[in-house]
């Protein structure tokens, strides 16, 4: 058994990657490669504004809304979140998702190792 407390889950700026617009991006890399083998979980938290590029995984992806208001979308739609949503992704769906322009957006997002690409 592991037990993880999210408060004390080192930050990570992803601000600069390249993935990211907007804004500052913070993530919280709660289960990786160092726990388990076919499972990642992080809690993403982005600024008013800030989002990810359209991109594409290389395997399903959960987000789960644990805060603010957000945006997720496809090619053919957008969609604004709220806490306690969960948003499914399959493997290489175009999309993208982040904060409104005027609240700040936390998810926690679940998907086995994968490759992105965007």
């Amino acid at each position: 058994m592991k037990v993880i407390k999210i408060d004390n889950a080192k930050t990570k700026d992803l601000t600069n990657d390249p993935l990211f617009v907007g804004g500052r991006v913070e993530a919280k890399f709660l289960i990786g490669p160092d726990i388990a083998k076919k499972l990642g979980l992080g809690l993403v938290k982005f600024v008013p504004g800030a989002r990810t590029k359209f991109h594409t995984h290389t395997s399903e992806q959960v987000l789960y809304v644990t805060e603010g208001k957000g945006i997720v979308a496809t090619e053919n739609e957008e969609v604004v979140v709220t806490p306690g949503t969960i948003v499914y992704f399959p493997a290489g769906e175009n999309h993208w998702h982040g904060a409104t322009k005027d609240s700040a957006f936390a998810h926690i997002s679940i998907a086995p190792p994968h490759k992105t690409n965007y």
